[in-house]
């Protein structure tokens, strides 16, 4: 063995900040987390070269006290906490004290802040966890922090980072789970002096849907809203429909208490409610905000603060698998195709709106503006005096204005005013974008017809109440049986159209409390089981009892099936059996009985009519009678879609009838 060495403090900050500081995006995160616990309503982060050599986040939070700034930089320095008891109740993002020391022990960092109270602000420069500078400077309210070169003095740790594109992308994906976190705060990101990210701070979360993600997502969401319950957990926010999909789990975004997190127990939440709407391997988009009491949870367990444990996943588990089945429950999900060659004109609008900036003040021009506003407001002002000082507020946040500023106001044709007597004001600064309103124009200025969007109907024709006799035409391919009605084509696939009857007439009898009816084979079948197999039926032999399955133990680790449901018959139970018990043995955490027994009934389906099979008409039209009485007839138990639709107007293009 060695000789046992006592780090100097400089090897000791630098090891600590290997668990903090990744790659600029840990930088960011952290800043911007330290801007908001200071009570910012603005918070402007600029980089250059992926954050690599620059990044600077500026807020107008409260701002720090000189005697404090040389404390803050100390490891394990804080406001947020005094012991450890206050773990337990801590409500801000940042707690653990080691973000400012970690990133200036890896990087040069200068420090400009004030607060409100005091006349002069103070500069603090720190390189590589030496102070360099500690002075008296001139600042607006709030705080900047310039970090430049990051890993300056760790070359090893330097050359693991990705390009400067790439380290930007992770910022960028960063600021817009901020935005989407705190949509009350105005946050702006800039990547080489390109401005890529700007909201408003209106609280208006649809709205950085919209800007974040575009119109066909902000117009495919569902809003959630789950009260406190029992255990004061409090649901809300928007879920996508399932037509918008994805291949893997980066559009599932949730937040507890405002803090962003990633959580097996709330992903597994989140695709089980989804299960039988979406197919396999598919993940929904959310943007959900859970609010959770503090006691709840413990946030202590990762450097980064990126996991937390809750003390009861059954609970949390409930909550969120309970509000998006409830919000997916009933909605028309019916999938529609296009047969038009052309990009939608409405999406290139959507573009253009997208890059146009949007005129939310800087963190320190909010007072400043307030003062020229006030100024024009003056009854002894010229009509002269007042268009200048209005004039000036424009030309500053908007690109390309006209030297005559009368030519201004006549340009913004689309944007609201103040009105009042004898003044003409700049357009208001709204606080929200109002997507529904701006969807809703871009379809009334478009000069052809309106093209009717499928997946938002003002009246779900497939819904029970709405529906109206529908004409079947015919069988398609021997799997797909066509129908009109409403002056829309749908096209049904008899197989995931009987697994959905099967399956709702299944739980129906379930919820009831109903027998399903048992068919006797003889002689019973044998199955072979694995000890762990043995312990999952077991564990789940009620349930299989309520689905219509007589089994008994035959010795060992054999079991012997003596009933089968009687619609199931035709299927080889004990291939599903062995199915259903390797289903529950890869996903049996975190199931309540009620999600269970929908897992068993899903799989239950496989007596449904295939495809490739000749049924009669009347069969065809009790099959789709049928479906179209169920709560939900969109969707098969796996996720495929049963119906699709085409409307009149689409075909009218196809051949020509509408130009």
């Amino acid at each position: 063995m060695g000789i046992i060495n006592v780090l100097d403090q400089a090897t000791i900050n630098q090891i600590a900040a290997g668990e903090v500081v990744e790659r600029p995006a840990s930088v960011a995160k952290e800043l911007v987390e330290n801007a908001i616990d200071a009570g910012a309503t603005a918070v402007t982060v600029e980089i250059k070269e992926g954050g690599i050599s620059l990044l600077r986040v500026t807020d107008n939070g409260c701002g720090m006290e000189k005697d404090d700034i040389r404390t803050a930089f100390l490891r394990h320095a804080t406001s947020k906490i005094k012991t450890a008891l206050d773990l337990i109740t801590v409500g801000s993002l940042g707690f653990r004290g080691e973000a400012l020391s970690s990133i200036s022990a890896v990087a040069q960092v200068e420090l400009l802040t004030k607060t409100k109270d005091a006349f002069v602000g103070s500069r603090y420069v720190i390189e590589g966890g030496e102070e360099k500078a500690f002075e008296e400077a001139g600042c607006p309210s709030g705080t900047t922090f310039l970090v430049r070169n990051l890993f300056y003095n760790v070359p090893a740790r330097k050359k693991f980072l990705k390009t400067a594109m790439t380290e930007g992308g992770y910022i960028n994906e960063l600021m817009e789970r901020m935005a989407l976190s705190r949509p009350d705060i105005s946050f702006k990101y800039m990547n080489n002096g390109k401005t890529v990210l700007h909201t408003t701070g209106g609280n208006e979360l649809k709205d950085i849907i919209y800007h974040i993600f575009g119109r066909d997502i902000a117009m495919s969401v569902l809003p959630v809203k789950y009260p406190k319950d029992e255990f004061g957990i409090e649901i809300s926010g928007y879920i996508g429909k399932p037509v918008i999909a994805r291949g893997n789990r980066t559009q599932e975004n949730y937040f507890i208490n405002g803090r962003y997190i990633k959580c097996a127990i709330i992903n597994r939440a989140i695709e089980d409610a989804y299960k039988s709407y979406m197919m396999g391997h598919k993940y929904p988009f959310t943007a959900i905000h859970i609010t959770v009491p503090p006691e709840f949870i413990d946030v202590n367990v990762h450097p980064a603060k990126m996991e937390l444990r809750f003390s009861n996943n059954e609970a949390i588990y409930h909550a969120i698998y309970q509000v998006i089945r409830d919000t997916l429950s009933g909605k028309n999900m019916i999938v529609p195709v296009s047969l038009s060659e052309k990009e939608d004109k409405k999406e290139q609008k959507r573009e253009v709106l997208q890059q146009q900036k949007v005129s939310v003040p800087e963190p320190f021009e909010v007072k400043r503006r307030e003062q020229l506003f006030h100024s024009a407001e003056q009854p002894k002002a010229t009509t002269e005096q007042k268009m200048q000082i209005l004039y000036d507020v424009v030309k500053e946040n908007r690109e390309n204005v006209p030297e005559n500023k009368e030519s201004v106001f006549l340009k913004e044709e689309k944007a609201e005013y103040h009105a009042e007597p004898g003044i003409q004001l700049i357009p208001e600064i709204s606080q929200s974008t109002n997507v529904d309103l701006q969807i809703q124009k871009e379809s009334e200025t478009k000069s052809e017809p309106a093209k009717p969007e499928q997946i938002s109907l003002p009246a779900d024709l497939l819904a029970k109440d709405n529906r109206k006799e529908f004409t079947l035409i015919g069988q398609l391919f021997a799997t797909y049986w066509l129908i009109e009605m409403e002056e829309q084509l749908f096209i049904i696939d008899q197989h995931a159209a009987h697994e959905k009857v099967l399956f709702e007439r299944t739980m129906e009898k379930l919820r009831k409390q109903e027998e399903v009816l048992s068919q006797s084979i003889m002689p019973p079948m044998i199955l072979s089981l694995t000890m762990r197999e043995a312990e999952c039926l077991k564990k789940n032999l009620s349930v299989f009892e309520r689905l219509g399955f007589g089994i008994e133990e035959f010795g060992g680790l054999e079991y012997k099936i003596t009933e089968i449901p009687a619609d199931m018959v035709t299927v080889d139970s004990k291939e599903l059996l062995t199915e259903v018990l390797n289903t529950l043995l890869s996903d049996r955490e975190f199931k309540n009985a009620d999600v269970l027994l929908e897992k068993v009934a899903s799989l239950s389906c496989k007596a449904a009519v295939k495809g490739n099979h000749r049924m009669s008409e009347a069969e065809a039209r009790q099959l789709i009678s049928d479906m179209l009485t169920l709560e939900n007839p969109y969707h098969c138990p796996h996720g495929r879609p049963t119906t699709i639709s085409m409307s009149k107007y689409e075909l009218e293009r196809k051949f020509k009838r509408i130009v």
